[in-house]
């Protein structure tokens, strides 16, 4: 079993890696496609997987972002996400892990309540978005926030690292949180 690790590789020096995690296939390739449309200072690669592990056999450059995509009509969705993150090693979970949950739109079609990945999220400590991939305008904005997102994880955004950006993401609760 392999696992995922954050500084297995240098960083390149103008080069920033997203891995979109999801089964949803189709959505995935629209967010990545809307993703290499935005302006982005450094080049930008875009990966897809169905799951985690990534297969050890293929050569691949240093990942800067996870991001694993919740279809909140989909229980299997949410079943095969929580079985990624077992490979992922918890240095990842410093700033350069998000979940996305999409269909949020459609509640009467939700078979994932949004209380389950907002608890997901907050057991691993990332920040949870919520976007429908199917709507072309959120999905363009989305694209732009990960893109940014990316950046400041690839170290590429002078003056802020991604543990920054995970406070910064990071929702305030007014009740301290009974986990503590």
């Amino acid at each position: 079993m392999s696992v995922l690790r954050s500084m297995d590789k240098l960083p390149d020096l103008n080069r920033a890696t997203i891995l979109l995690v999801g089964t949803e296939d189709a959505l995935l390739q629209k967010l990545a496609e809307s993703m290499l449309q935005e302006h982005c200072a450094s080049e930008l690669r875009v990966h897809l997987a169905n799951s985690l592990p990534l297969p050890s056999t293929v050569n691949r450059p240093r990942i800067d972002l996870i991001v694993f995509v919740i279809n909140l009509h989909s229980k299997y969705s949410l079943r095969k996400v929580e079985e990624c993150l077992s490979h992922v090693d918890s240095s990842f979970f410093l700033g350069k892990v998000c979940f996305l949950a999409t269909g949020a739109g459609r509640e009467s079609h939700c078979s994932i309540h949004q209380n389950t990945v907002i608890k997901l999220a907050r057991t691993y400590r990332s920040p949870l978005l919520f976007c429908d991939l199917e709507v072309g305008s959120f999905r363009a904005t989305m694209a732009q926030r990960l893109v940014r997102m990316l950046q400041i994880c690839a170290g590429h955004v002078p003056g802020i690292s991604a543990v920054n950006l995970l406070s910064l993401l990071r929702c305030s609760d007014s009740t301290p949180s009974k986990e503590l």
